[in-house]
């Protein structure tokens, strides 16, 4: 009988031996499954690289990666996380989201596990790119998330014909609506300008850089600041470059502007990303190869002030394999996958070496001044309320874009709007 005791209590430690080694900080024996929530598109295609090449080097690991639209990835992680089910090892987070998500306290913190590992935050990772996964959102808050894609907005225009008008490249947002004029004037099939109009998101997205340069604030102490003379000088601008735009531009997305840049019809795109450009130089894909210059956005009162959209990439509180997960979330930010997911599928790096990679630079002939955006840009006000605030502004910029409503009275009611949800 005794025996028999001895070999239970000896096949009961076989079982949970490998969850002791995790709990010391060991590498866990025998198989491991991470399940991975993140994004499709092209962001599924790369999280979907990074997955086959570490389980080359790692056949004890498994992957289930959710390929999601953003809505419904963030609608499963929130319930998830929320209630503690453990379900994600790893998630994708879009950086406005992170406070919300670090506020209540359902991430890990990254600083210990750097610490239990014994290694350090590697320096090459962009420094405005990490802030963004920190809390406090200052450079010395708890580090939550990493970077994994470095978004950030750039600035566009067909240097073919700024050469033939005798133009330079805008210093001064005054000196964009100078050149939309011109190129608008002397070539009626181009727009002079081109940029998202859409209510919400997208309207604001694209105007963020003008106000910033135009010396406006969103919140300015935790309370709204829209209603400031920048940011009316700011809007009255937006409404001066929409003469120039084509006259649906109210109800232009994305793939409005892409279709418009790509197919020669934009004189200027004052908003666009790394994701909407990897095959601009491609003939198959493009009618202006090797005609337009993507760089950084002009300043004003400002300098430059593009804004960043960083994706996260976090690891949930009740997740069961923190110690796998950290491990894998060095690989995906680590510079061999940076530079291959850049390659393959266009994903932008979050670190400073791989902008230098000559192939990549000879690939994406912009990446150095989208290594300066990043490193210049301005991240969205850290609030858990930013999406209903994004959604109050952008209701109020489209009402002035369209004429429903003036520049002064549409700031006063969106600032009014916004204190009411901040209160």
């Amino acid at each position: 009988m005794k025996k028999k005791i001895t070999m239970i209590i000896l096949a009961m430690f076989l079982v949970l031996f490998p969850a002791i080694i995790w709990a010391t900080g060991q590498a866990e024996k025998g198989p491991v499954k991470l399940t991975i929530a993140g994004r499709d598109g092209g962001y599924g295609k790369a999280m979907q690289i990074a997955v086959d090449e570490y389980m080359k080097k790692h056949p004890d690991v498994s992957f289930e990666v959710l390929k999601l639209p953003g809505a419904s990835l963030y609608e499963k992680v929130v319930i998830d996380m929320k209630n503690a089910v453990g379900t994600y090892d790893v998630i994708m987070i879009d950086d406005p989201i992170a406070t919300q998500f670090q506020k209540a306290g359902w991430l890990t913190n990254l600083d210990e596990l750097y610490k239990k590992k014994g290694l350090s935050l590697d320096p090459d990772l962009i420094s405005t790119a990490v802030k963004l996964g920190r809390y406090p959102y200052t450079d010395s808050g708890t580090l939550y998330a990493l970077p994994h894609v470095g978004n950030v907005e750039l600035f566009a225009y067909r240097k073919d014909l700024f050469q033939k008008l005798g133009l330079s490249k805008p210093a001064k947002w005054d000196d964009v609506l100078d050149a939309a004029k011109k190129i608008r004037e002397s070539f009626p099939d181009v727009y002079g300008v081109v940029f998202r109009g859409v209510k919400g998101n997208p309207i604001v997205a694209g105007f963020l850089p003008i106000y910033w340069a135009f010396g406006g604030k969103v919140l300015v102490n935790g309370k709204p600041a829209l209603d400031s003379q920048q940011a009316l000088n700011a809007l009255k601008f937006f409404l001066k470059l929409k003469q120039y735009a084509p006259e649906g531009v109210a109800m232009y997305n994305s793939a409005q502007v892409k279709d418009a840049l790509y197919g020669g019809k934009a004189g200027i795109v004052t908003e666009v990303w790394p994701s909407w450009v990897p095959k601009l130089n491609d003939p198959n894909e493009s009618r202006v190869v090797n005609k337009v210059e993507v760089t950084t956005h002009p300043g004003e009162v400002e300098k430059s002030s593009p804004m960043i959209g960083v994706w996260l990439l976090g690891i949930p509180k009740a997740s069961k394999h923190h110690d796998a997960a950290f491990d894998f979330l060095q690989f995906i930010t680590g510079k061999e996958m940076q530079i291959k997911m850049a390659d393959e599928v266009g994903l932008a790096p979050t670190r400073d070496s791989v902008y230098k990679v000559a192939k990549l630079v000879s690939k994406y002939p912009w990446y150095p001044v989208q290594n300066q955006a990043l490193k210049n840009a301005v991240g969205r006000p850290r609030t858990t309320k930013w999406s209903e605030l994004e959604n109050i502004f952008g209701t109020y910029l489209q009402l002035a874009l369209i004429g429903s409503m003036d520049p002064e009275k549409a700031l006063k009611e969106a600032n009014a709007k916004m204190k009411e949800v901040l209160e």
